[in-house]
């Protein structure tokens, strides 16, 4: 089994008035090919940091991250931007779609992006596949939190990334809304063969997948291999 995310003596420092504040502290360790990983740990533990450097969307201060093969230390915004949107996939707890779009637009953008043909029908059956098929032309605001969340999940499917980051892809949603939502991440991942890598609170969605990451204080605390329900 390949290695698709390799990150080496990741540390990451912010400035905080007249003082450095570490948030990643010297963070080493690889994602197969295929398999699912969930990062945890304490609030300001440094989880959605690791996120962000893992996926290219800020650089490190020092070590290195080489994603899908290419090595992003050197690279800039604009490059980096070029590999997440041949390689990865997003989920991330705030939706993020874009208001003027209907669900359906919203979900070909990626591929749209990428010049991809069949955009308009791949975006209708992966919105079929998430319980949306009635909702195509539906603006965000005429969604509920639960169904932003579904069109969310279309998107970083479209372009079959080889890599999924999801950061709190429950966290804004209800238990029972959550649970549908959990059960269809990982029936989506599972088809397409998606390596999956999560940021949660949530002790049970991280049962769910292959390996567990606890962070604490910026430093891996623990890293438990298990077999994923």
């Amino acid at each position: 089994m390949s290695t698709v995310l390799r990150v080496s003596n990741l540390t990451k420092t912010f400035r905080s008035g007249s003082r450095d504040l570490t948030v990643l502290d010297d963070v080493s360790f690889e994602v197969e090919d295929g398999s699912t990983c969930a990062i945890v740990g304490p609030s300001g533990s440094g989880k959605t940091t690791l996120l962000g450097l893992c996926a290219g969307l800020d650089a490190p201060t020092s070590g290195t991250v080489e994603l899908c093969g290419t090595d992003l230390t050197p690279l800039d915004e604009d490059e980096r931007a070029a590999v997440r949107n041949q390689y990865v996939g997003f989920v991330f707890q705030t939706f993020r779609l874009l208001p003027t779009l209907t669900a359906l637009e919203n979900v070909m953008v990626p591929a749209e992006l990428q010049g991809r043909s069949g955009a308009r029908d791949r975006a209708a059956t992966l919105l079929d596949r998430v319980g949306l098929g009635d909702r195509l032309d539906h603006y965000p605001a005429q969604l509920s939190g639960g169904e932003r969340q579904r069109v969310a999940m279309a998107r970083a499917f479209i372009n079959e990334p080889r890599i999924l980051f999801a950061d709190e892809p429950t966290g804004n949603l209800d238990v029972e809304t959550a649970e549908t939502i959990e059960d269809l991440l990982f029936s989506l991942n599972e088809t397409a063969g998606t390596t999956l890598v999560l940021v949660t609170h949530n002790l049970e969605l991280a049962e769910r997948t292959g390996r567990v990451l606890r962070l604490r204080q910026g430093r891996v605390e623990l890293d438990e291999m298990r077999t994923a329900a």
